[in-house]
């Protein structure tokens, strides 16, 4: 097997030598001006308590490269006396709007003293751009308005982090975890909390939120959700969240959000003990000159779904040197057809989703990212392409098309992650690859760290060139 292959990386925030320390990345990207809006915290330290105010980079992506502009605060985004965090972007397509929701959390109350006390002190708060994230309107406290009484009912709250959806109908989604509060007293314990996801939703295009009810059985935290789109015409919501069961919980809602039915562990997704967050994104399949109801029914395994991508898609090349630009096209032998569209036009193109989360079961090491092509199946994942090796942490994806000459636009992924070199938490930096890279280098075979021994695989394509 060659050595291994990694996105160009491009790093937007680094700790200070004063401490000063930036974490919690969320992501958006906006298709109609070619803009990508990086998100996180500004901390005094590392500390959760420690957290202060919300950062931003805006970018323009241009067809070689992005141009980012400087760092500023979000001075509007913060209450008084509060510190903010989970940044939680969201853009409404119907009105142009980018809704930016976050926590504000008084004072440097750490979480964990909520949880003893069941004392929340925690507020829902968000700002709002009308001009693509170049300025922000006053902070917005939804707190009472939309939970109500049941902010009794939780010891805390926090929202994704990482970025928020929104449905063909309008629906607005904010993923977001409550700690319910079982008990006041219980068992010498002053508070016994259960964790559970859930979505904050709006069907008035901001305007007015309510939220759906928590995933029921297991406990879950940090989430991000996905619309999945299934051949036969129907739609689920997908939640994918951390545990600290040794493996990443999903769930399904039938209903946009409003409930979610039970939680599934995902095997095929290690989380560390104390569990980590990630990211899910979802996208339509591409069409392939083998229909892909055909490749449904009769492939038996992802190797032979990957074979057959591998022939049948091409994609740009990103260039290492430019931060993410397109280039040619790889060279391609006659044996890889060329994608044709699927005829019947009753066929609805699936979503596949794509995961990214730190792929070691005992630490917080080496980002990789993963593929389904049937989310609804726990055991659908792929094996994880490794794109950074080293400590590493949470990360927002973001989906984007990529302009190509003479063919459909290429579809391709941006990663927003943290990472460092001594500890996960020394930088966040931007990524963007293709949909033809992940598919590749899953083939290549990055390392899988199992409960066992890490386990890899060589296997390459033999009908088109390696880029």
């Amino acid at each position: 097997m060659g050595s291994p292959y990694f996105p160009a990386r491009t790093v937007l925030f680094r700790k200070e030598t004063s401490g000063v320390t930036y974490r919690i990345p969320a992501l958006l990207y906006l298709p109609s001006s070619a803009t990508f809006l990086a998100f996180c915290e500004e901390r005094l330290t590392p500390d959760d308590a420690q957290a202060e105010l919300l950062v931003m980079r805006r970018g323009t992506f241009y067809r070689n490269y992005v141009e980012w502009e400087d760092m500023r605060a979000l001075g509007t985004a913060r209450l008084q006396g509060h510190r903010s965090m989970n940044p939680c972007p969201v853009y409404d397509e119907f009105t142009g709007t980018v809704f930016l929701f976050f926590i504000a959390v008084l004072g440097h109350t750490p979480e964990a003293l909520q949880l003893i006390t069941g004392k929340n002190v925690t507020r829902l708060c968000y700002v709002s751009s009308q001009d693509q994230g170049r300025s922000w309107s006053a902070v917005t406290d939804l707190t009472q308005r939309t939970i109500g009484l049941a902010i009794k009912e939780w010891a805390t709250f926090a929202l994704g982090p990482g970025h928020g959806i929104q449905l063909k109908s309008g629906r607005l989604l904010i993923p977001a975890y409550a700690y319910h509060i079982d008990c006041r007293e219980c068992f010498g314990k002053m508070c016994l909390t259960t964790p559970h996801s859930f979505c904050f939703h709006s069907d008035t295009h901001g305007r007015t939120w309510r939220f759906g009810e928590f995933v029921p059985n297991l406990a879950t935290v940090e989430c991000q959700i996905v619309s999945v789109d299934q051949e036969d015409g129907t739609n689920v919501l997908y939640c994918n969240a951390r545990s600290t069961l040794g493996y990443r919980v999903q769930a399904l809602s039938m209903d946009d959000g409003a409930v979610f039915q039970e939680g599934q562990l995902v095997q095929k997704l290690v989380e560390p003990p104390h569990g980590c967050h990630g990211s899910v994104v979802g996208f339509p399949a591409p069409f392939f000159t083998t229909p892909f109801r055909t490749l449904h029914r009769t492939l038996r395994s992802l190797d032979q779904v990957f074979h057959s991508l591998l022939r049948s898609y091409r994609s740009p090349k990103l260039d290492s040197d430019r931060g993410g630009a397109p280039t040619a096209k790889p060279a391609c032998t006659s044996e890889c057809p060329q994608p044709s569209p699927i005829p019947s036009t009753k066929f609805l193109t699936p979503t596949w989703v794509v995961y990214s989360h730190p792929t070691f079961p005992s630490a917080r090491l080496d980002l990789g990212v993963y593929l389904s092509l049937f989310p609804r199946d726990p055991d659908s994942w792929s094996e994880p392409w490794v794109i950074y090796e080293g400590p590493s942490a949470y990360s927002d994806l973001a989906y984007l098309e990529l302009p190509t000459a003479n063919t459909p636009p290429a579809v391709a992924f941006a990663c927003l992650f943290e990472n460092g070199t001594r500890t996960p938490y020394e930088e966040i930096s931007f990524s963007i690859f293709t949909l033809y890279e992940l598919i590749h280098n899953i083939k290549r075979g990055s390392t899988v760290h199992t409960r066992g021994k890490p386990r890899s695989s060589s296997r390459g394509c033999r009908h088109c060139s390696v880029s």
